[in-house]
Formats: structure tokens, sequence, C-alpha cells
């Protein structure tokens, strides 16, 4: 395969080329692509080190079969008719085109099909927080039937990027010094605190990384009736995504069929064993693939309530690695 990736010195960029190199991706020759001021730098794949070259809207896609793009909104917008006009795959990690219509939003686990639906040759990667989320909600909604779904997000500081993971790393060290904090990534500091705000509030009260919860599950699922209601907030985490999961059934689940269901779906690692106090957290799987769900348990306001915590590593399976799984899934799958 002839692969780009556009917005490599990005942290998104850099996972790429991991995953890429940790899935045996079959990789016959590689395009690094991204800003002016990240032109001329020099990254190494399988002992190869290749240079990026800064984007422009010329002929430098032709003859690429898969792009992973993760570069901003406003750049794949910019750019995805040149990227995708000699037939390449553009498989946009950004918000531009996830809502659109005539673009899939696709986890392969979920809705890997979708992604053959694909007239402008553009797959959406979905919000990291509904990735991890809907890989966990499949087993049961196939199962029993999911009514609504609750979900509090603990999002970790890489999320924004890593200036903000640098920006915790700081925060903590100035307070340690008994200095005054800097704050310029995030509202508020970060470092011993956490902030009930990620992305901006939105009329109804919601900000907008909760609505993209709310509208991205309906569309990978399939279920316009599906209700989610979200709250999104960052923690001083560095790395990997947790979150508390409420569900309403069709029908009662108990906690060994949903023990069993984790157990047997796909991306999923069920990490149940309260007794012995484990359950996943952050701290230990920051940089791994799959989702794990833990502390599952019934609902006491509910009959038909399931509760659970998930954890699973955003920068991975809720950005790179699921647009790796979404080109494997066309590879296996295709005709």
């Amino acid at each position: 395969m002839k692969i780009a990736i556009v917005g490599a010195s990005g942290a998104v960029g850099q996972e790429l080329l991991r995953v890429l190199d940790q899935q045996d991706f079959p990789v016959s020759e590689l395009l690094l692509f991204g800003s002016s001021r990240s032109a001329g730098s020099v990254y190494n794949f399988r002992g190869k080190d290749i240079t990026v070259r800064e984007l422009r809207d010329d002929d430098a896609f032709e003859g690429v079969d898969f792009a992973f793009v993760s570069a901003g909104a406003s750049t794949s917008r910019q750019f995805a008719d040149t990227i995708t006009r000699h037939g390449t795959i553009m498989i946009d990690n950004s918000s531009a085109f996830r809502m659109e219509d005539d673009v899939p939003l696709v986890v392969p686990e979920v809705n890997g099909a979708d992604a053959f639906n694909a007239p402008r040759n553009i797959i959406a990667n979905p919000n990291c927080t509904t990735i991890q989320m809907v890989v966990a909600l499949k087993p049961i909604y196939d199962a029993a039937g999911i009514r609504s779904v609750h979900v509090a997000t603990y999002q970790a500081a890489s999320g924004a990027g890593a200036s903000a993971m640098a920006e915790l790393q700081n925060q903590s060290a100035q307070l340690v010094r008994g200095e005054e904090p800097t704050v310029e990534k995030f509202a508020y500091q970060l470092a011993y605190n956490v902030i009930p705000h990620i992305d901006v509030f939105t009329d109804n009260g919601y900000t907008k990384e909760e609505m993209k919860m709310y509208h991205e599950t309906k569309k990978i699922m399939h279920a316009p009736e599906l209700n989610v209601s979200a709250t999104c907030v960052r923690v001083p985490v560095m790395r990997a995504h947790s979150e508390a999961i409420w569900v309403e059934t069709e029908r009662p689940v108990s906690v060994a069929e949903a023990r069993e269901l984790f157990s047997a779906a796909p991306g999923v690692v069920l990490m149940d064993n309260p007794e012995q106090k484990e359950y996943p957290m952050p701290l230990f799987l920051a940089g791994v693939d799959p989702v794990y769900v833990g502390r599952i348990r019934c609902d006491l306001t509910n009959p038909n309530g399931l509760s659970f915590w998930t954890v699973s590593d955003q920068i991975k399976k809720g950005a790179a690695l699921n647009a790796v799984q979404i080109a494997q899934f066309i590879l296996a799958n295709r005709k």
C-alpha cells in the first residue's frame, strides 16, 4: 500500500507512525505531509528516514491508497478534494465531515461495513470519547437493546494535545515549588483540579464535546431513537480517557450476562474483579489498544439499568488505531 499521513508532526500523526508499524500494516511507500512549519522535519519509519512535505493543492496524492488525516477540521475541508481527487481514501480524524450524510462515521467493531458506502472517498473517524463508548455499548445493544445512555467522561490532558500535557506537567512542578501555575491551554488550572468544560458551550447548556457524543452515537449505531446525555470533564491525568456509563436496556441484563457479553466483544477487555481491586485505570492502560470495562453493576434506580466503567487510550483507539483499523477492515472485506 502507498500510504500518506497528513499532520505527521502532531500527536496523532506520530501515533499513526507507531500504530502502522505495530499493526504490521502493508506499507510499500509512506508519504508524510504537514504545515509549512513542520515541512522538512524527518521521521524514521521501519528504518527509513522520511521527510515531511508541505501540504499543497497539487497531485502529490496520486497513487496513494489511504491518507490518514489529522491536521484539524479547517485543513481537512480545504484539502479534501486535493487528497481524494485521484481515488485516495481519506480517513479523517477531525470533526469536519463526521455528521455529513455522504460521509460514513466508522468504528470497525460497531459499523465497519459503513466504510464501503463512502461516495466522496472520505471516511470520518469519530470523536475519541464516542469511539470508546460505542465499542462498549455494542454488545449490550445487540443483546438487549438500549433505550438511553448517560455518561460522565474523565478526559486526560492528552486529549487537548501535546502542549496540554506539557502544561499539566509544568503546573504540577510549579505547585510543588510553591509557584503560581501557568494557565494557557485550559480555562483553569488543571493540576489538582477537574474542569467540567471541554470545547465550547452551546445554547442548550451542553458543550460541543458532549453534543458530539449525542449525535455521533446515533449515527454510528444506526439508532436515531437512542438518546445520550453526556457530561465531559477534564481531569489531571496525562493519557487515556475514562468513562462512567449508565444504560437503560429494553430488558434486564444481569451482571453475569454483561460480563459474558463484554468478554466476547471484539476490541473489549473485561477487567472486573472488585474483590481483588481489579478495575480499569488510566495509570496502567495508557498506550494499550483495547477498551477496558469494569465496575459492572445493576443500577439501583432502574430495573433495566446497568452501570459500568471504561478506560481506553484516546490517542490510540480514540484516534490513530481506529483509523488504521478502518483501513484494515476495508482491505480484509472488500470484494
